[in-house]
């Protein structure tokens, strides 16, 4: 069978070809229903929502030194990088054993970037996978996360983080989300962002360890 490039063709089912296949021309394919050159508006794509995309924990640094990695060991105002067992303990940040050390907040920071798959203005979430090792704190302890959007001239945006701190006081891991304001958001953005534990106890027991198993950015995205 031998097409031109002005025969309409029409086909109902599936087509098998065996063998070669070679149109006679671009204006072939695009005189119908496909187009070898098509491009598809990414507007057109279909949306995915929510989709996670994982922070590496070694992008946090000392938030006021931010030249600095974190140290293996919690500090004054510093939470730490845990390396924890090969096999057995993957690595997590960590606020230290603040058995009776009464209110110690510590924290972290990295910048993260939005990714190119981001649907621009939709939304925006952190994602922080937290609970308590040994045993939860007699009082309190949460997690919370503050974030500045650079503006690319040596200054930032107001504080884009909707949610208050949560509740992190228990043995059983949840990830808490953080909603980020998404309004003029835009695929590149650059996130400044801190994350606070904030830890209050009294008792005289077993060690009380604030733990950051995980962080997630969570965006809406089309691609």
């Amino acid at each position: 069978m031998t097409l031109r490039s002005d025969d309409p063709v029409a086909f109902d089912g599936a087509v098998n070809i065996t063998g070669a296949f070679t149109p006679p021309s671009n204006n072939w394919l695009t005189n119908g229903m496909i187009s070898q050159n098509a491009e598809i508006a990414r507007s057109k794509m279909a949306q995915d929502t929510n989709v996670e995309f994982s922070v590496a924990l070694t992008d946090f640094r000392v938030w006021d030194a931010f030249q600095t990695n974190l140290p293996g060991t919690a500090a004054n105002d510093d939470l730490a990088i845990v390396g924890g067992t090969f096999g057995t303990n993957p690595p997590s940040i960590q606020a230290g054993d603040l058995k009776a050390a009464g209110a110690t907040t510590r924290y972290a920071r990295a910048l993260i970037q939005l990714p190119a798959e981001y649907d621009d203005g939709k939304t925006l979430q952190l994602r922080i996978a937290a609970g308590m090792l040994t045993t939860v704190a007699d009082n309190t302890c949460t997690v919370d996360v503050e974030c500045y959007k650079s503006d690319e001239d040596n200054t930032v945006s107001s504080d884009l983080c909707d949610t208050a701190a949560q509740d992190m006081n228990s043995l059983t891991f949840a990830d808490l989300d953080f909603t980020i304001t998404e309004t003029s958001r835009a695929t590149g953005d650059i996130l400044d962002v801190r994350i606070a534990i904030a830890c209050n106890d009294a008792a005289t027991g077993t060690a009380v360890i604030p733990c950051i198993a995980a962080v997630k950015l969570t965006a809406d995205i089309r691609g």
